[in-house]
């Protein structure tokens, strides 16, 4: 159990973080070394570790990403695997920055340009099959032994992510925190609502549950605002466990009309309805307000949990912010969540895939090797001041999520398929804003994403 609890930190400390600043190819400007006596042990553990074979013959690899591996400014200290990539292989990740909305963009063009990028970001979940089906990323077949002690605990979900009989996905570990649901105590206790992790504890954090303290709080003529941010959408989606577009048998399948997904539309529906979205409610706006929740103006931020992984949160949050994973769909047979992953994918005309495996190695190494957990566990509270129960109710949501993997593809078939589904007319957004009601959507929307899918199966 304990070497389970502490495999939270390595995900933590290499996922994904805003508002990096190093510019591309270039080395970070925000150096955080590990003290020498972690630095000491962490080279004792490289240099001990069997399972990290073989050397390394170029020593740099290129990384594409809107975020930064090497220590850069959101506070973080040299993550546990670039530390033990150094000593084990003297290896170099460099670093090529891109926005995060041109990135594909910007992937391309250096694929175009013969710039040997070497890998690329899979936690986005829009990697696969998309890149494979414009050939920007090649399978890690020849580079990843399924049967290696350090990758085989993998191979299960790395064959989720299959595309015309071949891997594409370099899965680390899957993960709990693609979407959880932040929120301040202080506000809670003030407006007589049950504190969510406590009802999580006691199994009753459910959609009932989240709706009820919403309907409590949400007053927008005396600004109290309900559920904020971009993701609430896709993240109260995952909970019904049914994907809007799933990958099965190597092929993609549009699940539009399934009925656990009408019963989550329409009840996201009721909550456009009833003020409980916040966003263009009374004179809200539309711009996301983090700093809402450690105002005590908004109750609920359901956000990926990168927004927790640096040393501000507090000034939005507030000094006294938790979080739990979204609430459960009380008709579904297990309690779903939205899943993640920590992964790469091997870009096209890379000149070092070789060194792309060994970085993966050595970051398996820290999720599985206990003392490397300890250290990185150490650097988390060190580095972003989480508490303990931030940390156990975080392993709690990874364990949920090893529990019932499931991804959606909806993003990660094409710009057409995404821009329709992602849309405020007539995508999975548009019931939330009490206006459009997913029936109609559907019939709106649904051949379209079937042509669409058959072009992509082939």
């Amino acid at each position: 159990m304990r070497k389970t609890r502490l495999a939270v930190a390595a995900m933590l400390l290499a996922s994904v973080t805003c508002g990096m600043l190093t510019g591309c190819g270039e080395e970070s400007k925000y150096e955080k070394p590990l003290d020498s006596a972690t630095a000491e042990e962490v080279g004792q553990i490289a240099a001990s570790d069997a399972r990290l074979k073989g050397e390394l013959t170029n020593k740099t690899v290129k990384w594409m990403a809107n975020w930064d591996i090497n220590p850069d400014g959101t506070g973080k200290s040299t993550p546990i695997e670039l530390e033990i990539f150094h000593d084990r292989y003297q290896g170099v990740i460099e670093y090529h920055q891109v926005d995060w909305n041109s990135r594909f963009d910007a992937l391309a063009n250096a694929i175009n340009g013969d710039e040997g990028i070497d890998f690329f970001p899979a936690s986005d979940l829009d990697c696969i099959p998309k890149g494979a089906i414009k050939e920007m990323f090649v399978p890690i077949d020849d580079y990843i032994d399924f049967s290696d002690p350090l990758f085989a605990d993998m191979k299960e979900e790395m064959d989720l992510f299959q595309w015309k009989g071949k891997h594409y996905i370099i899965v680390n570990d899957v993960t709990g925190d693609n979407c959880v649901v932040i929120y301040n105590r202080d506000t809670m206790e003030e407006n007589g609502l049950k504190d969510p992790a406590k009802l999580f504890e006691e199994g009753k954090w459910d959609w009932k549950a989240f709706q009820d303290s919403l309907q409590q709080f949400v007053d927008p003529d005396n600004g109290q605002f309900g559920i904020d941010g971009w993701w609430f959408e896709a993240g109260l989606s995952a909970t019904c466990g049914v994907p809007y577009i799933g990958l099965e048998d190597g092929k993609l399948v549009n699940n539009l009309k399934d009925p656990a997904i009408e019963r989550l539309q329409n009840w996201m529906f009721e909550l456009g309805t009833t003020n409980c979205v916040a966003i263009g409610v009374g004179d809200y706006g539309w711009t996301a307000m983090p700093n809402y929740i450690g105002e005590g103006k908004t109750l609920y931020y359901p956000c990926g949990a990168w927004a927790l992984y640096n040393d501000t949160w507090k000034k939005d949050f507030g000094e006294n912010a938790m979080f739990v994973p979204m609430p459960k769909d009380p008709n579904a047979s297990e309690y779903y969540i939205p899943c993640g992953l920590d992964g790469y994918v091997m870009v096209k005309g890379g000149k070092n895939p070789e060194g792309v495996a060994k970085f993966a190695a050595c970051k398996r190494v820290t999720i599985t090797n206990e003392r490397a957990n300890e250290i990185a566990t150490e650097q988390l509270y060190k580095d972003y001041g989480w508490t303990d129960e931030m940390v156990n109710m975080l392993h709690k949501c990874h364990e949920m999520a090893k529990a019932n993997p499931h991804y959606d593809f909806y993003t990660a078939v094409s710009n057409d398929v995404k821009d329709i589904l992602d849309s405020n007319e007539n995508g999975i957004r548009a019931a939330s804003k009490g206006q459009t009601q997913w029936s109609e959507s559907v019939g709106v929307i649904n051949s379209a994403i079937d042509a669409y899918l058959a072009d992509a199966n082939g």
